[in-house]
């Protein structure tokens, strides 16, 4: 299904709890603990707080400043400065959040307490995880967190994006830039797809003899009619390799640079692995993970189905259908907000309806989109039938450009009401 302009704008604007406002105990209080200040915990300490300020509400995070992924990828491509990715924690402060920066390194499910790298001791009644992703070390041959810096992955904003780019600043024009992506799941689905275009726009202004071969794990992946049209029309200098085609990584030799598929081996410039993912570390340590690495969860108020009083959100959790993306973890930290302070209240959270818009850029003045509503079903989250869809795939350049401008601002409408 292909969405109107209009009803895509009605997707990107609408919240979580607008659609299915879970049943909440007013004067209920207590402590919850949030473990992470991205797009999902940060924005559910707020949501509590916003629901009832008379809750106790602590976010630990351990670094001072954000920086977020969406749009991480400009950076990468030398459209964008990383100072427009960095968030402070002033926002959040003045909503009435208690924000301690410091790690979280342990928790206890059955007393009900966070541990921190400082030593501190920090109960809660109801905890919310947002803990993001973890790189698999080793998951793929010859990758680890040395070999990251010699094939940076970039998959967290910050120094690993600003190794990329200066790699590929410094690399001799004619040269071969590969990226491999890994089978799902992983954070951001489109997120190598958006990277490998935008790559391939710098390429063709500041680097026209170089060239960008991207080796994929998979053979379908999201809006790949959307990517390859934009491929074919504006980056030659783009070879994607799917799955059944050899391009599957099997291993990679960051001493020589070299990527090594079923079918033969790819000798990189530079070199960019998006390595297999799991929910952070934390998780784990709480007894929220299963095994295949991420948290699986009661898709009407997010609790851990394997920790009682645990709720995790975000890309730690195990959605379904619905993607581990920024717009995701923010609607789902609205629901999940609004469940704890009925359950501390012994109330009944409402079913919740939740959205997700993803926006890509695959140039400049060029971007497009796919959006869904989810519900619960079976356990998990599933796709409402016919309320979703993507960008036209035949759009003319106008709605392309016109996109492109939602997507910007889409990420400042986000960012401003998450950290403003």
């Amino acid at each position: 299904m292909e969405l109107l302009p209009n009803r895509r704008g009605f997707l990107a604007g609408a919240s979580a709890l607008t659609l299915a406002r879970p049943a909440l105990a007013q004067g209920a209080a207590g402590r919850i603990v949030v473990i992470g200040g991205g797009f999902a915990g940060a924005t559910c300490a707020r949501a509590v707080k916003g629901l009832n300020p008379s809750v106790s509400v602590t976010l630990i995070e351990p670094n001072a400043t954000f920086t977020a992924c969406p749009f991480s990828n400009e950076v990468i491509a030398a459209m964008r400065d990383i100072g427009a990715q960095r968030f402070a924690y002033d926002g959040v402060r003045k909503a009435g959040v208690e924000v301690v920066v410091d790690m979280a390194t342990a928790v206890d499910p059955a007393a009900r307490v966070v541990s921190t790298r400082s030593g501190a001791k920090l109960p809660y009644d109801r905890l919310a995880m947002a803990p993001g992703v973890d790189m698999i070390w080793g998951g793929l041959p010859g990758y680890d967190e040395a070999a990251a810096e010699k094939l940076p992955h970039a998959w967290k904003a910050g120094e690993q994006t600003l190794l990329l780019r200066r790699q590929l600043e410094a690399m001799d024009d004619g040269g071969l830039v590969v990226i491999s992506a890994p089978a799902y799941p992983y954070r951001c689905p489109p997120g190598p797809y958006e990277r490998a275009s935008l790559i391939a726009w710098y390429l063709k202004t500041k680097k026209p003899k170089s060239k960008l071969l991207l080796l994929d794990a998979k053979d379908v992946f999201s809006k790949q009619k959307l990517f390859q049209n934009a491929w074919k029309e504006l980056y030659p200098n783009l070879e994607w390799v799917s799955l059944s085609s050899g391009g599957k990584v099997v291993s990679v030799d960051p001493s020589t640079m070299v990527f090594e598929t079923e079918f033969g081996k790819h000798k990189a410039d530079v070199g960019n692995v998006i390595p297999p993912q799991r929910a952070g570390a934390i998780a784990a340590a709480a007894g929220a993970t299963d095994r295949s690495g991420w948290c699986p969860i009661d898709p009407i108020t997010f609790e851990s189905t394997l920790q009682k009083d645990i709720h995790v959100i975000g890309d730690a959790a195990i959605a379904g259908a619905m993607p581990k993306s920024a717009f995701a973890a923010n609607a789902q930290a609205k629901v999940c907000a609004a469940a704890m302070i009925a359950l501390l209240g012994n109330g009944e959270p409402r079913e919740p309806r939740l959205l997700n818009t993803c926006y890509s850029v695959a140039g400049p003045d060029y971007g497009f989109s796919v959006a869904g509503v989810y519900r619960p079903g079976k356990g998990l989250l599933v796709d409402v039938e016919g309320a979703g869809g993507t960008s036209p795939i035949d759009a003319p350049a106008s709605l392309r450009k016109q996109e492109a401008r939602l997507a910007n601002g889409w990420f400042n409408t986000i960012t401003a009401e998450v950290f403003g």
